[in-house]
């Protein structure tokens, strides 16, 4: 890891997903299915009153924000942020939507009850940094909650992986053989669970929390 964030790399994630931004939730429409059941499951574990989700994208997760809360929701692209705008009005949700970098959050520490982040650190040009920042925002008894897909240990998927990830994240920004559960591990934030959610190991809820 750096001691700073690597601009160059994290304006290059920016414009690979503004440019997919007007089309990203129709692509998105069948693998969004299976996703559904795992948001739910993720935001049925968040406690407020104040929540940070990063990378709120297109604002799929505003469907689950429970009541009584105030989230704050950040994200690196406009376009996405767009998308949530118009989405938050017609679902009539109340959030608070920001341009911000998960390396950078302009937050005071320890803001948020609990931060959340779906299918996130597999963009985040520094993932270890982006995690550190989560563990600073976070008060010292809320949790980090996370939905990921990772690397499968599985020696052949994991290898096939990482053939095509140059490909693939260069046409979807998301590198697709991340090692999440120890980028946690590595960020020095504690792990209380990882579950597998589905496809073997590749897809897992995280739920992690700042060391005392």
């Amino acid at each position: 890891m750096t001691d700073q964030v690597d601009n160059h790399e994290t304006t290059r994630t920016r414009d690979r997903y503004q440019r997919i931004s007007q089309v990203y939730d129709t692509v998105e429409i069948l693998p969004e299915r299976r996703y559904i059941s795992w948001r739910e499951r993720l935001w049925s574990l968040v406690r407020g009153p104040d929540i940070l989700e990063v990378g709120v994208g297109t604002g799929k997760n505003f469907a689950f924000y429970t009541k009584g809360v105030q989230v704050t929701g950040v994200d690196l692209t406009p376009g996405m942020l767009d998308r949530a705008r118009k989405r938050a009005a017609i679902l009539n949700i109340d959030v608070t939507l920001l341009y911000g970098d998960a390396q950078n959050l302009e937050f005071s520490d320890s803001s948020f009850d609990s931060v959340v982040a779906t299918f996130v650190f597999c963009s985040v040009s520094d993932p270890i940094f982006g995690l550190k920042e989560l563990g600073r925002v976070i008060k010292p008894d809320g949790h980090i909650i996370l939905v990921e897909h990772v690397r499968s240990d599985k020696p052949v998927v994991g290898g096939l992986m990482d053939i095509l990830n140059p490909v693939v994240v260069r046409v979807t920004g998301a590198n697709i053989n991340r090692r999440t559960v120890e980028n946690v591990n590595r960020s020095g934030l504690m792990i209380d669970r990882v579950e597998n959610l589905g496809m073997g190991d590749i897809f897992k809820l995280i739920i992690a929390r700042r060391k005392k």
